[in-house]
């Protein structure tokens, strides 16, 4: 797939994201209460917390903030690269998006104000407004990045290491509705947010980057050909005059 591809691509999915996250924030906005389904999903993960199953979902929502996704992120960018330099420019545009995106996040959660679930069933520490839901919003977009270089590295089993990688996304998502800091559909706010966000950031790094970038190609020049005089056979053993 050539970068006008690539470009397309991530400008479809990229505005079809957008396009849904505004519905869905403006839903939220007008109607100011759980909707359908975040009530019935909140009070079934109340019902099903054994210590075991909040354990794993304590440790794997952990993964989803602080430092964990900008190192993940980070070494998105390693391996996009071929050479020492592209890697660290690689490295750097990742931690740009991831850093931007949250900036602009807060920025909609001040915005869109909404409360999160009672208090009274949580079962881990959470602060701050519900929507677009942080976690779910990091973990996607991190999971993105690296499903990008994977792809651009195309190592074998790729397809394998893109599954967890998504699952593993996701599921950070839906431990914050497990674990009741969160409404299902904060979840999927974060999802189309970072889904959004990617194909934006894709398609300036797809205008900006010179071609070859993350193949390691270069163009050089051809060599000159040689100015080699037609072989006469009657002229074999004479020299070609000046």
């Amino acid at each position: 797939m050539n970068r006008r591809d690539v470009r397309e691509l991530a400008g479809s999915i990229g505005l079809g994201a957008w396009t849904a996250f505004g519905v869905l924030t403006m839903v939220v906005l007008a109607d100011g209460k759980p909707l359908y389904g975040d009530e019935d999903l909140a009070s079934w993960s109340v019902g099903h917390r054994p210590d075991v199953a909040v354990a794993l979902a304590r440790g794997l929502t952990a993964t989803g903030t602080g430092v964990i996704p900008y190192v993940l992120a980070a070494l998105a960018g390693i391996v996009a690269g071929r050479t020492l330099r592209r890697r660290a420019v690689g490295a750097a545009l990742c931690l740009v998006c991831l850093g931007a995106a949250q900036a602009a996040r807060y920025g909609v959660m001040e915005l869109v104000a909404r409360p999160r679930p009672a208090r009274a069933g949580w079962a881990t520490h959470a602060s701050g407004w519900a929507f677009p839901s942080g976690h779910a919003t990091t973990a996607a977009l991190t999971a993105g990045l690296l499903v990008i270089a994977v792809y651009v590295r195309a190592p074998r089993g790729r397809n394998l290491l893109v599954l967890v990688l998504g699952c593993w996304g996701a599921l950070v998502g839906l431990t914050r509705v497990y674990l009741g800091v969160h409404w299902f559909t904060d979840v999927v706010g974060g999802w189309l947010f970072a889904l959004g966000w990617l194909g934006l950031c894709l398609c300036a790094v797809t205008w900006w980057l010179p071609e070859g970038f993350a193949q390691g190609t270069t163009h050089t020049d051809q060599e000159p050909m040689e100015d080699h005089a037609p072989q006469d056979p009657g002229r074999r053993g004479r020299s070609r005059p000046a």
